[in-house]
């Protein structure tokens, strides 16, 4: 979801004194055994982010080594209090919402309702080199917070924000002031009109792409940018758009209409110009079969027992199996009907790209996922047991992304990241005492 739709104080009553919680959790452990830092070492994030589109940006940051520092309000990001718990939980910092998509990041508490919490962003600005927020248009110029107010200050400063619509600095949107969330992205930016069955009946992703993958794109888009700060000086702005995302996502829809005046809608889990591509019913579940290309039609073809069907003329090509798709489909699936997910993929498997349709209970049992380091173990405040989040999926052979500390306590590292931009113990107990920071 976006921050945009709502505020964290609203959402957030559970939340405890920052200083209380860290006495009963105690400090955050290294997670990851690995001694690299991550590519992106040295490089300070400062993240006002909240929901899942920015968080997750920063996340990706963080996993590979930078240094972000989570700049949340009294009551925390709205996230904190999603849950889900753990039954022995006494703490309740936190749940796996939280957990999964803040992990690597430092917290601080501040009050950006007072000027004197609007000047620590601004000292935290003066020396890192990127700021990502996700707040409505305008709430951060009127904070005084601006991309012009804050490149005065520092101007190789990377200004990276993602919004349901977009930002006036990129071009002005008619929805600019609208709020959004994950499934607004997918209804509007094309995503939800062609996912579903194949009598027109939409269906919205399992996923939160709406948030996720302008979360992603934005991660990129800073990389970009602190590549060329690094080697020009000069920082600028950047911004994602949800709903671009997601037309991006889908940009099969844009070329159909504009080469074949087509409006694509759902149609099941066939796909319109490659065949076979397709989810089958095996006798205990589902598996998905593909195999556009000859050869691997060919392949196909032997492993059912049907090598005739490789050189017969209404099969013989990709686009004459398209146009006889029914016939194609209703062949694969007369043979996977009869066989268990495990069958098909033992004769297709290595041959012609073949998987099983996991739930995650088969996910956690795959070996795939413990070879790649894709299921992570970290502590949970609170709690005696540990909870396993999902690893980084970049993979790096020289400086390894790694998930190094489980997600911050509500203003955890408050005095540590502002004594590290140079605040003294008394100016950091003034603003303590003053109800700046927490």
């Amino acid at each position: 979801m976006s921050a945009q739709a709502g505020h964290a104080e609203e959402m957030s009553a559970q939340a405890g004194h920052a200083e209380e919680m860290s006495a009963q959790a105690g400090h955050a452990e290294e997670v990851s055994a690995q001694n690299s830092s991550g590519p992106l070492d040295g490089v300070r994030v400062v993240d006002l982010t909240q929901a899942l589109a920015g968080p997750f940006c920063t996340m990706l940051l963080a996993d590979l080594g930078a240094d972000v520092i989570k700049v949340e309000p009294p009551r925390g990001d709205m996230t904190r209090y999603a849950g889900p718990l753990l039954p022995d939980d006494e703490l309740k910092a936190y749940g796996g919402y939280f957990q999964s998509i803040n992990r690597n990041k430092r917290s601080i508490c501040v009050d950006l309702k007072s000027p004197h919490g609007v000047e620590v962003v601004r000292e935290l600005v003066r020396t890192s080199p990127v700021l990502v927020e996700n707040m409505r248009p305008g709430v951060m110029d009127r904070l005084g917070l601006s991309y012009e107010a804050l490149r005065d200050l520092n101007p190789a400063l990377v200004y990276a924000c993602v919004r349901g619509f977009g930002d006036p600095r990129t071009g002005v949107s008619p929805y600019t002031e609208w709020p959004a969330f994950d499934v607004t992205a997918q209804a509007m930016g094309g995503f939800i009109g062609i996912t579903g069955a194949a009598d027109g009946t939409v269906q919205k992703a399992g996923a939160s792409v709406g948030d996720i993958y302008p979360g992603t794109l934005l991660a990129l888009g800073i990389c970009a940018a602190l590549h060329h700060a690094t080697t020009t000086g000069r920082g600028q702005f950047l911004d994602v758009s949800m709903y671009d995302a997601i037309l991006a996502l889908c940009e099969r829809i844009v070329y159909q209409h504009s080469y074949l005046g087509e409006v694509p809608g759902p149609q099941g889990n066939s796909h319109p110009m490659l065949c076979p591509f397709d989810v089958f019913e095996a006798s205990d579940g589902h598996v998905t079969i593909a195999a556009p290309t000859d050869n691997h039609w060919a392949l196909l073809c032997d492993a059912v027992g049907r090598p005739d069907l490789a050189t017969d003329d209404r099969y013989s090509s990709n686009l004459r199996r398209v146009k006889h798709g029914d016939d194609v489909r209703k062949i694969i699936a007369g043979w996977t009907i009869g066989r268990t997910k495990a069958e098909i993929v033992e004769v297709l498997g290595g041959k012609v790209p073949v998987a099983p349709v996991n739930t995650i209970a088969d996910i956690y049992a795959d070996r795939h996922t413990a070879a790649r380091g894709m299921l992570v173990e970290v502590e949970q405040p609170g709690s005696a047991n540990p909870v396993t989040i999902v690893g980084p999926p970049i993979k790096l052979t020289e400086t390894p992304s790694a998930i190094r500390r489980r997600a911050p306590l509500l203003g955890e590292h408050t005095d540590e990241v502002l004594s590290d931009v140079g605040m003294s113990d008394d100016e950091i107990a003034g603003l303590r005492k003053a109800e700046v920071i927490t």
